[in-house]
């Protein structure tokens, strides 16, 4: 089977974008469509406010600030539906319109001279070479062609009168306008608070998965993986998605509504102003394509240095007592900041290719508004243009570019992305080798009987560690398993677990075979206790039940003085609330090792494995567990490893284990008779008082 480790690296990233990766991705927003529908279609009424507001604000330059010089119609005793009339020197004014040149009437119009505002009757253009004839309050202006326009300067006063419905429509647009981004503000709001609590429940689902399938893998894979890449799978690399979710995923979707709708405007308000503003687009793709590519790059070269320096820092943290035992301190700063520099040089390059792209990118944006300036200033002055539609390009184009100046920054989270999801589903897609039988039977009540029968097992292809291993325990009995170090006897308690599974022969409890039944339903009827005793951080009670709820507290204080563990946790300032740090390295080892009993007690096993259980232990701790000890294994069958030969000679039958093969088995008397193995191990521990027996 290909193993996790072997497939992929923290500095490999695959592609860029995966449609295979990203369709599995997006499985698992598939429950919450119905919020991302909402999330989208918020953005685009979002994206609908920002498109509208350059449109509001053309709007009210060229009707309403620009628009005085607009010739104003006499419509006395008229009435115009939905227009406004302004009285003026006993006129009756309405401002045309583009629609208005049909309607009768004598024209006026309000024109600007050397800082005076003069309301002459009948049209002029204002572009044209006219002679203007000042005699007080009183213009006439003369056109090329000889014909004249009387005017008569307008007072302050006049003036607001004249300007009355522009002043009115600014605030009208005003008001229109703070609408708009009041709307923008609270629909943004609600679309970032759907998006985050979407993209947070994604994770939240996914991170449980992780964790829920690496519960359920066999030790063989934990072996094999370093328990911080492990770590960094369940952390780094589900934030990653959940930055892709909030960040990319949905707010693509705006870039798009965006882009697409400036460009939908700025054709319609102008066609070949907008066709000369777009002459760049080109370019932007030229650059994008080229920076995806040296980007992509840069990014792997990032990415393989930091595994380099979380690899390092992993490791010598976790050896940092044989660093400083053996002074190598110097050499261990000379080595990280080899590696150090290496990430400095890497991170320079990656920085180089986003502080190209980015000027490049500015650079076509004032290009594009340059364009705009030339062609659209020149069309101003021509009087083919107005000021505001001019001033409505020059805002949709800085719009436009937004979106691709963030370029840089999504497709670094979707580089990531792509990258930690194909970690994520690589370890999702690691399937268990230990699995439950598809019609498992019902393992109830077992009174404590093991059988192993021509059992064969290896760790790895064709490395036998245990050969043709056969033995019973009967219900009740206490049974020692010896023999040096490699002979096989962790890997006994391990298959007696399933967390391994044997390649040939049976293990069968109460004559089931252990793999027809449910692990969990087997390994509830066994208790271990295990030389390197692990404690969680949380308080001594927790420790003992492992939040098992129908362990009671009063089961647990009895599990703890049965083990001789109550004197000492009575002795803590908080009892059994005492704080446990990580691993209990606030507590002796004698004193972990007590509640390793206790906790072992207190789920009350049918079955009882003490591996070499007491081999870390001081004599007075010792001497307090083997005082335990016969009312701890009394009614339970009993496996004891140990290297100490004095725990188990009260056994009521000794397995001598010798590279993988049962050599010996009988009671301590019967073995030492034999003068065997046995012997000769004893032999060894004991050799100053050795009496022969």
């Amino acid at each position: 089977m290909p193993h996790f480790h072997s497939h992929h690296d923290e500095g490999d990233i695959g592609k860029a974008y995966d449609s295979r990766l990203m369709k599995r991705l997006l499985s698992y927003a598939r429950p919450f469509w119905g919020w991302m529908v909402i999330a989208i279609f918020l953005l685009l009424a979002i994206t609908g406010t920002e498109l509208v507001r350059p449109y509001l604000v053309k709007m009210a330059i060229d009707n309403y600030i620009t628009a005085y010089d607009r010739p104003l119609i006499a419509v006395k005793d008229k009435i115009i539906p939905g227009r406004e009339v302004i009285k003026f020197r006993g006129l009756e004014l309405i401002r045309e319109n583009y629609t208005d040149h049909q309607l009768p009437g004598e024209r006026y119009q309000l024109i600007q001279e050397k800082g005076d505002y003069i309301l002459i009757h009948g049209v002029i253009d204002r572009k044209g070479d006219y002679t203007v004839i000042k005699s007080g309050d009183n213009y006439t202006f003369i056109s090329p062609e000889g014909i004249k326009f009387p005017g008569t300067k307008v007072t302050r006063e006049e003036l607001k009168e004249l300007r009355k419905g522009d002043i009115k429509g600014l605030i009208n647009t005003g008001i229109i306008y703070f609408g708009i981004i009041s709307l923008g503000f609270f629909l943004g709001y609600l679309q970032i608070f759907i998006l985050q609590y979407t993209g947070q429940k994604i994770i939240h689902n996914l991170r449980a998965e992780v964790f829920t399938h690496l519960q359920r893998l066999s030790l063989s894979f934990f072996d094999k993986n370093p328990v911080g890449r492990l770590v960094t799978r369940v952390t780094n690399d589900i934030e990653t998605l959940n930055e892709m979710y909030t960040s990319v995923l949905v707010n693509l979707f705006k870039d798009i509504f965006l882009l697409s709708g400036i460009i939908i405007v700025m054709l319609r308000m102008n066609t070949r102003l907008a066709l000369i503003s777009f002459s760049v687009i080109p370019f932007i793709f030229i650059s994008t394509f080229y920076f995806r590519k040296l980007a992509r790059e840069a990014y792997r070269l990032v990415r393989v240095k930091l595994a380099k320096i979380n690899a390092f820092l992993s490791e010598n943290i976790s050896g940092i007592t044989i660093v400083q035992v053996f002074n190598r301190e110097a050499e261990k700063n000379m080595e990280f900041e080899r590696i150090n520099r290496e990430h400095l040089e890497a991170n320079k390059k990656h920085l180089l290719v986003y502080a190209v792209f980015r000027p490049v990118i500015e650079f076509l944006q004032s290009l594009a508004l340059a364009l705009i300036i030339w062609y659209g200033g020149g069309k101003l002055l021509s009087g083919e243009l107005t000021f505001g539609i001019v001033y409505a390009f020059i805002t949709y184009i800085n719009q436009f570019f937004h979106p691709i100046n963030e370029l840089t920054e999504k497709y670094n989270i979707l580089q990531s992305a792509m990258a930690s999801s194909e970690r994520i589903f690589l370890l999702l897609d690691q399937k268990e080798d230990i699995k439950n039988p598809t019609n498992p039977k019902p393992l109830t009540n077992i009174k404590g009987e093991i059988e192993f029968k021509h059992v064969w097992f290896a760790y790895n292809e064709g490395e036998w560690v245990l050969k043709d291993v056969s033995f019973r325990i009967n219900p009740g009995e206490t049974v020692a398993i010896v023999g040096a170090t490699g002979a096989g006897k962790t890997s006994i308690i391990n298959l007696i677990n399933r967390f391994y599974d044997v390649q040939k022969g049976e293990i069968l409890i109460d004559g089931i075979n252990i793999k027809d039944v449910k692990k969990e339903d087997l390994r509830k009827y066994i208790g271990i206790v295990l030389q390197d005793v692990f404690l969680f951080t949380g308080d001594i009670k927790s420790n003992i039940r492992l939040r098992n709820p129908k362990i009671t507290d009063e089961e647990v204080v009895r599990a703890a003085e049965y083990v001789n563990a109550h004197k000492f946790i009575e002795s803590l300032p908080k009892k059994y609330d005492e704080d446990v740090k990580e691993r209990g390295a606030t507590l002796s080892s004698g004193q972990r090792q007590l509640l390793a009993f206790a906790r072992a007690l207190a789920f009350n096993p049918a079955i009882l494995v003490l591996d070499e259980a007491t081999s870390n232990i001081d004599t007075e701790t010792e001497i307090l567990i083997q005082e335990a000890l016969s009312r701890l294994i009394k009614g339970r069958t009993t496996i004891i490893i140990a290297h100490r030969l004095s725990t188990i000679q009260k056994a009521d039958k000794i397995i001598v284990l010798h590279k993988g093969r049962i050599r010996e088995m009988g009671t301590h008397q019967e073995l030492l008779a034999k003068h065997g193995i046995y012997y000769n191990l004893y032999r060894l521990q004991y050799k100053e008082d050795f009496n022969g027996k």
